[in-house]
């Protein structure tokens, strides 16, 4: 669903990038007020759920003839981060895909925040907690997170297909249906996806979709997730992103079947454009290095992020414990009877 340059007008462009900047801002703050004297471990799990959602989102799936949808993860990133950690993983991996590998316009990158971080998230987070109420069952919450992401999906979509109107790329009667339908299919994938990976977390880690279930990890627990999520994360880059299917995803084959294709203009300046080093042609081996590159630069951009956003909390120092004096017993008996004499004389 990533919006190349060309598609959106100057006017659109800077509206939408005003709007994801002024957002993306309150959560930060809200991540640094909320989020106050977490622990290392924690920020890193920040990480780990962003190099995550970037190695997934390689992996295009066959949805249509001649049309392939991919993993978003707003809804997953939501129920697992809470909403404001949830819509700075989704920028920082919208971030890092459109100035490293030229997934995304850069003058399009506002709208593709709006769409992606805080539309689809919200939305996303919105529906998740409705459905779940005060205690879900692990039934309940698989149902919901895969209702949630089919909802996000569609509500991206929309977005996206407005701003394509408010351009004057296409026109709303036409590009409106164009997207909801093709993006309904994607969003299928998607909530299967998400509802598998819930419910694996459920049965090996389900403090973690807990609210604040993130406060009680001590180091070594978080230690081990950090590990295991991303081994997890490089063997998706490793094994399924050099077997993606390579059709068009759901804005190119709108693009393709409107007719406004040829506006798209391509990625300039970028490292690694495509996901492709350059002098290299495409093959496997290229595929794993940039996805596991990616992989690995998703997750300590993010780490440092939550490292810095999260305030650290002082540590209080400790004060030298003074020995105990042990307390003299005196007794009362002579005082007594010295009473007694002077009172008898």
């Amino acid at each position: 669903m990533h919006i190349p340059d060309g598609f959106l007008s100057v006017r659109v462009a800077a509206g939408y990038g005003v709007l994801s900047l002024a957002a993306l801002g309150a959560a930060c703050y809200r991540v640094r007020a909320r989020e106050r004297g977490a622990q290392s471990a924690q920020s890193a799990l920040l990480g780990v759920s962003a190099a995550f959602i970037f190695a997934a989102q390689m992996v295009n799936f066959p949805v249509a003839a001649g049309t392939s949808g991919h993993l978003v993860g707003a809804a997953l990133a939501a129920a697992l981060l809470g909403l404001p950690s949830a819509v700075i993983v989704m920028s920082s991996v919208l971030f890092v895909q459109c100035f490293v590998f030229g997934d995304g316009g850069v003058f399009a990158l506002g709208a593709n925040v709006f769409n992606m971080a805080l539309v689809s998230t919200v939305v996303g987070y919105c529906v998740y907690r409705l459905l779940c109420g005060r205690a879900p069952s692990p039934t309940r919450r698989v149902a919901a997170v895969a209702f949630a992401s089919f909802c996000a999906t569609q509500a991206a979509a929309a977005s996206c297909a407005e701003q394509l109107a408010l351009s004057g790329t296409a026109r709303w009667a036409v590009v409106f249906p164009a997207m909801l339908s093709v993006h309904a299919l994607i969003g299928v994938g998607e909530a299967v996806i998400t509802a598998l990976i819930v419910a694996t977390v459920l049965r090996l880690r389900p403090e973690l979709l807990e609210p604040r279930g993130y406060d009680g990890l001590s180091a070594s627990t978080g230690s081990s997730l950090v590990r295991a999520g991303l081994g997890l994360s490089l063997s998706v880059a490793a094994l399924l992103a050099p077997r993606a299917c390579t059709a068009p995803d759901g804005v190119s084959r709108v693009a393709q079947r409107i007719g406004f294709e040829s506006t798209e203009r391509a990625a300039q300046f970028v490292p690694l454009p495509e996901y492709g080093i350059p002098g290299f042609g495409p093959s496997a081996l290229t595929t794993i290095l940039v996805g596991s590159f990616g992989t690995l630069l998703l997750f300590g951009l993010c780490w440092l992020l939550a490292l810095g956003l999260v305030p650290r909390v002082p540590r209080v120092p400790r004060v030298p414990r003074v020995p105990r004096v042990p307390r003299m017993r005196c007794s009362a008996e002579p005082v007594a009877a010295s009473v007694v004499v002077k009172s008898s004389r």
